[in-house]
Order: C-alpha cells, then structure tokens, then sequence
C-alpha cells in the first residue's frame, strides 16, 4: 500500500503538480526612496511587475525623502531582513556615509541573504575617496565587494543598446538585446573579481557593464544600472531580466516564469488634471 502510494505520489510530480515548496511564494523586501527618481512610481511598478511574473510577495520599505541622505525604514535595524528570501536594492542613498549604517545595511547579506541592487543602489554608500578604485576590503569599499563593480557616476541620459553575454546562462534564457529608450549609462570604475558580466551596455562610444551577478562570500548577488526612467522599469524586457536575476539569486532557477500579455503601467506620478465640466461639477 505504502509502495502505491509512492507511486502515486511521483506520478503527479511528473505530471507537474507543484509540491508545497512550489506553492509558497517568495518573500521579497523592496527598499526605494532618495534623490533623483521617481520612487514613488517605480516601487509600485517594480512590486506588481515582479509579482505578476513569478510566485513572490513583495513588502515595500520606502522612503519618500528625496535627498542623498534618506531615511530609510531599513536603518539602525541589521535583523531587517529577517523572514525574507531576498533583499531588493532601490535606493538613492549616495550621501550615506556612515560606516555603521553601511554595516548594518550589509549586515543581512553578510550571513547569507541574496540581493538584488537597481540602478542607483550602485552609487549609494559610498565613503572616502569612493572615485579611485577601491581595494577589496577596503574600509570604503564594502557596498563595492557587495555589489561586484565599482561606479562613480554616468554620462546624459541618452538611449542604451545593450548587448547579453552567455556567462550565467539561466538570467539571459530567452532575453533579446533591445536598446532602451532615455537612460543613465553608469560608469565602470573596475569590474571586481567575483562579478560575471550578463550585458553590455553602449551610448555612442561610452560604454560599460549594465548587468553582472556577484558572489558576496557565497552569497548571490544580482545587479543592473539600468533603470532611471519609469518607462524602461515598467518595460517587460527590463522587468523579465529583473525577475530571472532575482530568481538565479535564489537558487530557484526551477520556479515558472510568467510573461503577462498586453501589460500595462500607470507612469504618470502626478496626479491628472480635473476637466474643466468636472471643475463645474464640483465647484455646483
């Protein structure tokens, strides 16, 4: 009886019915906020963009300060991590200098929670002479040892070819080379060792790594500059090269990938103006 039922049991893993590993979803925390973008959009985009594609939930940590310096939710708790799969990297926080803070920010991944870092996460945290290449484990060099490259700054915002490379083969499975439209080409101070390079990115003669994946001492770490502007974010090659990094970095190369059909954003961040009938309606 026990032998049919174990039968019967691998029978339907081979038809493809989802154990209860498969059915728990993910559980990400997304951390935005800080100067120069539009975050209060963005997380919006990037939490329902995600969770229509893959099996996650999505919590949001955000900050709507806009300076360099924003007071995230996240600070002076280093356990702020605690119940999620992955950490998701938003912010803008280039003023934060603080050698505690940026301990207490790396302090999850540093015993073994993944991350996924966007667009502005490469300029935040950073301390000393961040402009000359950093040694690793340099005391100003630890969000780089992090994050795998090191950048300083970026040129106009001007389209993006970018090209994929074949080194982590499950993030560029099915992923085209697309240019984008208006974006930030961030520079590369140094690639560091343990970073695998997945795209290149090229405006005219500038050119740089856009996305690469890192070990942080055995810790998976995925990243892209790419990503200024909401309507590169709410682009489905961009979300579906965001969902595969985030899925490679928690070893769940396994977990179905959706690519919604006819999918659609709300980009404009500020609110609409009332017609004038409905300006006469209200005013009555």
């Amino acid at each position: 009886m026990r032998l049919l039922a174990s039968l019967l049991t691998l029978a339907g893993l081979a038809a493809g019915e989802l154990t209860a590993a498969d059915k728990k979803p993910l559980r990400a925390l997304l951390i935005t906020g800080g100067c120069c973008h539009d975050y209060a959009k963005q997380k919006d985009i990037l939490k329902q963009g995600l969770e229509r594609r893959i099996n996650i939930v999505i919590d949001q940590a955000h900050s709507d300060d806009k300076s360099t310096k924003p007071p995230l939710p996240i600070f002076g708790k280093p356990d702020y991590a605690k119940g999620y799969d992955i950490i998701i990297h938003d912010e803008c926080a280039a003023g934060i200098n603080d050698p505690k803070i940026i301990a207490g920010v790396l302090a999850p991944h540093r015993k073994g929670v993944p991350g996924v870092n966007l667009h502005c996460a490469m300029h935040s945290y950073r301390s000393g002479d961040f402009r000359k290449p950093v040694k690793p484990g340099a005391d100003n060099g630890k969000w780089f040892d992090y994050i795998g490259l090191q950048s300083t700054g970026h040129g106009p915002q001007q389209p993006i070819e970018i090209k994929f490379e074949n080194n982590v083969p499950f993030i560029t499975k099915g992923v085209e080379n697309w240019t984008t439209q208006r974006e930030e080409l961030y520079n590369n101070v140094q690639v560091l060792p343990n970073a695998k390079v997945i795209a290149r990115g090229a405006q005219g003669n500038r050119k740089a790594v856009v996305a690469w994946t890192n070990n942080y001492e055995g810790t998976r770490v995925f990243s892209t500059s790419i990503g200024h502007n909401n309507v590169t974010v709410a682009d489905p090659r961009y979300l579906n090269l965001v969902a595969r990094g985030l899925l490679w970095a928690v070893k769940r190369e396994d977990m179905k990938l959706v690519k919604p059909i006819n999918e659609s954003f709300d980009l404009n961040s500020k609110p609409k103006p009332k017609s004038a009938a409905g300006k006469k309606k209200h005013q009555n």
